[in-house]
Formats: C-alpha cells, sequence, structure tokens
C-alpha cells in the first residue's frame, strides 16, 4: 500500500487555527518542523497557518496568530492539520466543514492535534478510523455517545491510514517526530528531540496518563485514598487488609467499593497499575527485565512474566524486542525515502475486569 504522505524530499504541511486553539499542542507541532529545516540546512518542511477568514486567530491563551491564508483558494498540500483547543464542542462552522471534506476528496491527508480531531468527527472525517484526543474529552464523549463511528483510544497519538491525530500538551511534539523519523530518518528526529531536551520520542504504543481520579470517577475519596496508596507502593506491595485499614476501612467495604465503582476486585485493579508502571520501564529504559520485575512487586521473573502476557498479550522480552525493532525500521539516511505508514495494531491490553 503506498504511503498516505508521498515519499519525497519536501512536503508543505498546513495548520488550520480553530478560535482557542492551544498554543501549545500548535507550537509543539510546528517547531520539529523549523527545527528540521535547521538541522538538514536545507527546506526539508513549509508550512502554511490558516484561518476561516484569513484573519489572525486568538489563542486559549489570549494570544492572537497571524495567518497566512484563509480557507480559498484551497493550498497544495502534504498534511493538513486542525488545531483545537477550548469549547471546540461548540464550533460548528458549515464552510469550515465543508472545506475539510473537498480536502479528503483530494485525499489529501488530515490530522489534527488537542482537540482539532471533534471537528474531523463532526464533520465525518474520522468514520472507520482509529483516533486520540485529549483525556478530558475522550471520557466526555464516551458518556454522550458521540461519534460511534469512531474509534477513540488513549494513546498519545495515531496514525492510521491518512488521519494522524494526538492528544493536547506536547503530545504532538512526539507525533512530528515519527513522522519526521519516518520520512527523513530516525537520526534526524533524535537530533531535534536533543536540541528540545526531549529524552525520549514516545511512540504509537505509548499512551495518555489518565490521572487516577478520572479513571476512578469522583466517586468515593476512600477509593482515591487507597488507590494512590497502590500506586505508591508498586514495588513493596501492601495487602488488602493494610490497604483497607490506611482507609479506615473493612476488607469486605473495600472490595464492594472497588467492584461498585471500577468493576473489577481491588487486587485486580492492583496487579494493573504494577503492569502499566512495568511496561513504561522496558520502554524507557535499561533496566534487565529481573529488576523491572522485581521492580514493580513480582515475585519472580516467570510470574512476572506470565502476568505481563496475559495483560498485554506479549512477553517482556518481545515488547523490548519489538521496541529495538521499530527504531531500526526508522534507522535511514536523510535521503532515504519514507516506508509506508501501515495502520498501526491496538494493544491488546484489556480493561479492569475482564
Amino acid at each position: 500500500m503506498a504511503p498516505p504522505i508521498p515519499a519525497k524530499g519536501h512536503y508543505d504541511i498546513g495548520f488550520l487555527l480553530l478560535p482557542g486553539f492551544s498554543q501549545l499542542a500548535f507550537s509543539s507541532a510546528l517547531e520539529p518542523l523549523r527545527m528540521a529545516n535547521h538541522l538538514a540546512e536545507r527546506t526539508l518542511y513549509t508550512w502554511h497557518l490558516v484561518s476561516r477568514d484569513g484573519a489572525a486567530v486568538e489563542a486559549s491563551s489570549g494570544l492572537a496568530t497571524a495567518v497566512d491564508q484563509a480557507l480559498e483558494p484551497m493550498p497544495a498540500l502534504d498534511l493538513l492539520l486542525v488545531c483545537g483547543g477550548v469549547e471546540v464542542q461548540r464550533y460548528d462552522d458549515r464552510g469550515t466543514l465543508a472545506w475539510l471534506k473537498r480536502l479528503a476528496e483530494r485525499r489529501i491527508p488530515l490530522g489534527a492535534v488537542c482537540t482539532g480531531g471533534y471537528v474531523l468527527a463532526r464533520a465525518g472525517l474520522l468514520d472507520g478510523y482509529r483516533c486520540t484526543l485529549h483525556w478530558e474529552h475522550i471520557s466526555s464523549l464516551h458518556e454522550a455517545q458521540r461519534f460511534p463511528a469512531v474509534a477513540f483510544t488513549s494513546q498519545l497519538f495515531v496514525m492510521d491510514r491518512d488521519r494522524y491525530t494526538c492528544s493536547g500538551g506536547i503530545a504532538p511534539l512526539d507525533m512530528m517526530l515519527n513522522l519526521i523519523g519516518r520520512q527523513q530518518g530516525l537520526a534526524l528526529a533524535e537530533s531535534i528531540a536533543e536540541e528540545f531536551i526531549h529524552e525520549r520520542i514516545r511512540g504509537v504504543g505509548d499512551r495518555q496518563r489518565t490521572p487516577l481520579r478520572v479513571r476512578l470517577g469522583h466517586s468515593h475519596p476512600k477509593l482515591e485514598e487507597v488507590a494512590n496508596l497502590m500506586e505508591a507502593n508498586l514495588q513493596e506491595l501492601l495487602g488488602l487488609d493494610e490497604l483497607a485499614s490506611y482507609a479506615g476501612l473493612s476488607r469486605r467495604q473495600l472490595e464492594r467499593l472497588f467492584q461498585r465503582y471500577v468493576g473489577c476486585p481491588p487486587l485486580r485493579f492492583y496487579l494493573e497499575l504494577r503492569l502499566a508502571r512495568a511496561r513504561l520501564l522496558l520502554l524507557q529504559t535499561h533496566m534487565p527485565i529481573t529488576e523491572v520485575a522485581m521492580a514493580c512487586g513480582f515475585i519472580s521473573p516467570p510470574h512476572f512474566t506470565k502476568c505481563y502476557h496475559d495483560y498485554f498479550g506479549r512477553s517482556p522480552s518481545s515488547e523490548r524486542k519489538r521496541r529495538h525493532d521499530r527504531q531500526a525500521e526508522l534507522v535511514e539516511p536523510l535521503e532515504a525515502s519514507e516506508p509506508p505508514l501501515d495502520e498501526t495494531g491496538e494493544s491488546k491490553s484489556r480493561p479492569c475486569g475482564d
């Protein structure tokens, strides 16, 4: 399958700025392109800022950003990113939605940063795709049952065929570094990360870290207290009776709280916290697997391997090998062609209680 963005030396990237867009998310997407040109000492990327009427757009910070043009005439682009921010749910400009649909008809790859994916979904341009938004908005969309044809995930960013979406904050930096790595070679992407003092280029398998209070809901203060205790004691594990005692509950009360509000037993929830921590250590450090197991409270490497495989569908050693293989695939000379951007597979992790 041919790559959605053509393999060539120069790329034109468009940024559609919506009112109230996140300046941080926008800058995190734009600055890697600027630095790529600087380090390569040639123009690999040009960018065009677009607004509905060609007027400057005010960000959520109150700062106004001048743009290059209005929606028409339609620019020739290799990728258009919709930059959203606050109150994006209220954005329903029919002219903009129709314009985005025409871009899609011309087979121009589309993407979004922060809440921009909400506008793509409203235009029907994410139906049948996997995508992501900031965790706050994913939760609200699930509750409201909006856009049932869209598969929202909690990943930092998603590259699904010709759709590129990412969450807010600095997540666009990682998405663009991955894109640059595929187009121009991993060496350049890593050099950009070093310039920005960005210690690790996060990949498509990384997920947003949703705060415990959001995962648990505003349900019960004792529940959040116990969850925080679990998270603070991943190596030296606390027993169920100890957790209940710290929270001033009986063991039976604690079990009922977790079953009612979380949908699984407390020890299952504790195990998932430990496995999530173990995955981060496998991907972000060079710690031996034995040490990872001990750091996450597992009694032995075989026990750790079994639990990890049961939850993620692969062994710890396979997880680390996949990371190394992915990095090796991205290592290419600066002038090398871009490999196809295949659809990434969803993690086999299961929701609590399955």
